[in-house]
């Protein structure tokens, strides 16, 4: 008795469930890149259609197809191309944390190796159709001896060094980013980096745990579907979370956070600051356009912003915040913010405003932010520092 392809279960049922919301997302973050051109939204959604794809060879191995269907050749065009997910996890994070991030030509090499496995398998499958019996058989005498007895665990290795690699080259690049943004911006938006610090946390969870059922299968016992089952699973269960979190997050203020490029001249601008008294000149101006423009209670204030009221460069104005002020640029604009809120929460005409409310008129744009700042410069928390002037 055969059984009739689809067959709706437990395992088939609930990854086709999950894999489509996926998908759903996918397909919506591709018209938003169309819409909006954001590079980032175009390297997440091919990452969620490939994760989608390689996931289909489980979902119609549940569904009976290969019972039912005892000749298919459907093997042949289930072809992974995991070779692509780690360059699509890097250029994601590249795309986020590089200031005018393009996508090059010498940029597509990063995805050469997922085009040749795809010549490789197509080149399987016209030798394997080239040999009588063909048609007989589910898969052909190239596929089932040498691809999957010798070829494809080296291939497996290759990958998981793959994966390996670009993971680490995307956190690297978090981690530089997430140190360079002081140096331009006075706010950094903890909610929208947390979202790429936990993208990289849980694809990195993902290949981990991937990883082990792989260990396992080949170093203990043999894993059979309903135990890798639970892989294809926890992929499922991450494109859902990660299409989701990434279409809905107002990802708006991580775009704009990018290291200004300055447009006016840097020319001698390292001998400018070299010359003491010129140093000296320019602290003063700095810190007298700071006393008496406040241009740190705007809280989106930048580098840049503030380098064109001060008719200086950024490169300039990094320089003397630096060497002069001894401070990074967020450093700088928040002891600012610290000290004004320090005299306004003494002010009797302010004590109908919460801490939260006076901190917000400093400058500061969240309680997360100025709860970290103000216990960074004071070493002590604002409502402690409320009861000591009390």
């Amino acid at each position: 008795m055969y059984l009739v392809f689809p067959n709706f279960n437990l395992y088939s049922l609930t990854l086709l469930i999950f894999v489509l919301q996926g998908l759903i997302f996918a397909l919506l973050l591709l018209k938003r890149y169309f819409s909006k051109n954001h590079l980032s939204d175009l390297f997440l959604s091919l990452l969620l259609i490939i994760s989608g794809y390689h996931s289909t060879t489980y979902i119609i191995g549940f569904m009976d197809w290969y019972d039912t269907y005892r000749n298919t050749k459907i093997n042949y065009w289930l072809i992974h191309f995991l070779f692509a997910i780690g360059p699509l996890i890097y250029f994601y994070i590249k795309s986020l944390t590089r200031p005018y991030f393009k996508f090059r030509k010498i940029d597509s090499l990063h995805f050469l190796p997922a085009l040749l496995y795809f010549i490789y398998r197509v080149s399987i499958f016209i030798y394997d159709a080239s040999l009588p019996g063909f048609d007989n058989i589910q898969n052909g005498w190239f596929i089932s001896k040498i691809h999957e007895s010798y070829i494809s665990p080296v291939l497996d290795i290759m990958i998981d060094l793959s994966r390996i690699i670009y993971l680490f080259l995307a956190g690297s690049l978090y981690v530089k980013y997430r140190k360079s943004i002081v140096q331009y911006f006075s706010n950094t938006y903890n909610v929208e980096l947390n979202w790429l610090r936990n993208f990289l946390i849980i694809y990195t969870a993902l290949y981990i745990f991937g990883l082990f059922i792989q260990i396992t299968d080949y170093s203990f016992f043999e894993n059979y579907w309903k135990q890798r089952w639970w892989a294809f699973l926890a992929g499922s269960l991450t494109m859902v979370y990660v299409g989701m979190m990434s279409y809905f997050s107002d990802l708006s203020k991580l775009y704009n956070l990018q290291a200004p490029k300055d447009s006016s001249t840097d020319e001698n601008l390292d001998s400018e600051t070299k010359d003491e008294g010129i140093s000296k000149e320019l602290k003063t101006r700095v810190a007298s356009f700071m006393d008496t423009k406040k241009p740190y209670l705007n809280p989106e204030i930048t580098l840049a912003d503030l380098a064109k009221d001060l008719q200086l460069s950024s490169n300039q104005l990094s320089q003397i915040i630096n060497t002069e002020f001894g401070k990074n640029f967020n450093e700088f604009i928040n002891e600012y913010r610290v000290e004004i809120f320090k005299s306004k929460v003494k002010d009797e005409s302010l004590q109908h405003l919460s801490l939260l409310g006076i901190a917000l008129e400093c400058g500061f744009n969240s309680k997360a932010t100025f709860n970290r700042v103000f216990k960074k410069i004071t070493h002590v928390s604002p409502s402690e520092y409320l009861k000591s002037i009390n």
